[in-house]
């Protein structure tokens, strides 16, 4: 090969992967990048400093502080249910690392300040899923949850500060299966607040993410539910991604592709910012504000839908809805988020968010 030659394919390798490991310091808004340089998972407790994929959003930048979860305790790498169960449990910090196959007898229950890291390629957890209850300070990364009948792969409920990284969440979307024999794969409750989700892949499910789980709650949620969804991919999905009830969302290059009946919806007083996501495939509605909760969230126990008041949608910076439709019944005052994040160039989001969501890239 002569060095002419040489010189242009290293040239042209270098640039491929500045473009997919961006530095940025900022976008006109006073943005930071989402990118810095890679680091491992353990010493830091797995909350992103020095790291390719750093913590932003409401799960970093709240009056709470930013969550550390384990960071600081002692690491432990554990390899069965019941070592687990133990590692997980109780206020101490620790770093949990996760390695192999669990199919849970039943849900793993899990304590403040911890970081549970699956190890290398990711841990994956299936037939009961994760309970976050009254706790503060939790980091879940790299980990595989699904296939969890009659309840959520992860509940995270009433608890403060918590990081969703690197994760994906899965089952079977199919009318033999039905909308109700898995739940959510992702459900967020009882004023639980100041919470990021990022980089996770949900996919093969009916109803995927649900903040405020009853509109009766109002005087509980109300003022809560601060959430950052950043960079996770949703496919062949049906409904909640997310559906939010009486809090705040910033939804944010997130890639939907094949969402079937209805991805972001707003109502019961919501607030959500949506901005440089894009929707491909057959996703039939993008974003709705529209309160009616649709019959295809839930045909078997509503039929037809479940009406609650409207919420509120702010489109920041450009969406690509495809094909989808929009039903924008009001416009509300979440229209800046407060904190520093990057928007990735809408027209490398969909090959950004591909090759960096899911297990084994932390």
């Amino acid at each position: 090969m002569k060095t002419s030659q040489l010189v242009s394919l290293c040239l042209v390798a270098l640039t491929s992967w500045s473009v997919a490991h961006p530095q940025g310091k900022g976008n006109g808004h006073g943005e930071h990048g989402d990118d810095g340089g890679h680091g491992g998972h353990g010493g830091d407790g797995g909350h992103g400093d020095g790291e390719r994929y750093p913590l932003v959003g409401f799960g970093k930048d709240n009056p709470l502080g930013e969550t550390t979860g384990g960071a600081g305790g002692p690491t432990v790498t554990v390899s069965t249910e019941e070592a687990l169960r133990s590692a997980v449990a109780g206020d101490d910090k620790k770093v949990v690392l996760v390695k192999g196959h669990y199919n849970l007898t039943e849900r793993l229950k899990v304590g403040s300040n911890k970081s549970i890291l699956g190890h290398g390629r990711g841990a994956s957890i299936v037939n009961a899923g994760i309970t976050v209850n009254g706790q503060t300070n939790v980091i879940i990364r790299n980990l595989k949850v699904g296939h969890v009948p009659d309840n959520d792969d992860v509940t995270i409920q009433n608890t403060t500060r918590v990081w969703v990284d690197h994760c994906e969440f899965e089952s079977r979307i199919s009318p033999e299966i039905g909308p109700d024999f898995y739940d959510g794969q992702l459900d967020i409750v009882r004023a639980s607040d100041w919470i990021t989700v990022s980089w996770t892949y949900f996919h093969d499910h009916w109803k995927s993410s649900l903040i405020g789980n009853a509109d009766n709650l109002r005087d509980v949620d109300f003022g809560h539910l601060h959430i950052t969804y950043h960079h996770n991919y949703w496919r062949n999905s049906g409904t909640r991604g997310p559906a939010g009830r009486f809090g705040h969302q910033h939804v944010y290059n997130n890639l939907y592709e094949d969402f079937l009946y209805q991805a972001i919806h707003s109502r019961s007083d919501n607030q959500v910012l949506v901005e440089g996501n894009v929707f491909t495939g057959k996703t039939k509605e993008a974003l709705s504000t529209y309160g009616l909760v649709i019959p295809a969230d839930s045909p078997n126990t509503s039929p037809d839908g479940d009406p609650e008041i409207d919420g509120f949608a702010n489109l920041g910076a450009e969406n690509d809805f495809g094909t989808a439709t929009t039903n924008i019944t009001q416009t509300g005052n979440f229209t800046k988020a407060p904190y520093e994040y990057k928007l990735t160039e809408l027209k490398a989001v969909a090959w950004t968010v591909k090759a960096g969501v899911g297990l084994g890239k932390i």
